[in-house]
């Protein structure tokens, strides 16, 4: 019979160890990437809503007046269209705020994005009256009730809205920006049916963020 020479080894403690050590960073990285690309988009959201906030203050000092409801838009820039519901009223109240195909050219909410294009205060095509955010939902802006309720106790001039925001991610914006609490405050969200984006009027606020379903979300300002 032939004879076995040299004898098989197993793994020794300190190789399994080593071996564990690895998969344990390995795991500890992915999980440290998912958290780094959550808190990335979260940002990026809570900039987007700054950044309409910093578009009408940049149009009133330009032409004095609130963009989508400048009264003189087809003056202060050539190609520009103006409301014809109540323009220069002061506030953006024309038009559902996600700028879908039941909106006209003329509302307010759709000229919003006309406006500060043509002035050099967005980027974007002049003649889209939509815009997306971080997610690929719908991001506007609207002075009217087709939106989250407001909460009790809050006034704002407008509101910036964004949509389909998964529930994890809202909470997260929302204590970024607020409180964390979706039905009080000046960042507030609804939950959203299987069409998309809240258009209803004062739509219900949950008592609290699903993680498991988006949201459309407003920031009262």
């Amino acid at each position: 019979m032939k004879q076995v020479t040299q004898q098989q080894k197993g793994f020794t403690l300190v190789e399994i160890a080593i071996v564990l050590v690895i998969i344990g960073l390995l795991i500890g990285g992915v999980l440290k990437g998912q958290a780094l690309i959550e808190n990335g988009t979260v940002k990026s959201l809570a900039n987007e809503m700054r950044s309409l906030s910093t578009m009408v203050n940049g149009y009133r000092d330009l032409y004095r007046a609130i963009p989508g409801d400048d009264a003189k838009a087809d003056l202060n820039q050539k190609t520009a269209l103006k409301s014809t519901t109540n323009p220069g009223n002061g506030a953006i109240d024309s038009g559902k705020w996600i700028g879908d195909a039941t909106v006209v050219a003329t509302d307010e909410t759709t000229l919003f994005w006309q406006h500060v294009r043509l002035a050099g205060l967005a980027s974007g095509s002049a003649s889209s009256g939509t815009a997306t955010n971080a997610l690929g939902g719908k991001l506007g802006i609207t002075s009217n009730n087709f939106r989250p309720k407001t909460p009790d106790g809050v006034n704002a001039s407008y509101y910036v809205c964004s949509s389909a925001i998964p529930g994890k991610t809202a909470r997260a914006l929302d204590i970024m920006l607020d409180d964390g609490v979706s039905e009080k405050g000046q960042l507030f969200g609804s939950e959203e049916g299987t069409t998309g984006a809240v258009t209803a009027a004062d739509a219900a606020l949950p008592k609290d963020y699903d993680d498991a379903k988006k949201y459309t979300v407003c920031l009262a300002q």
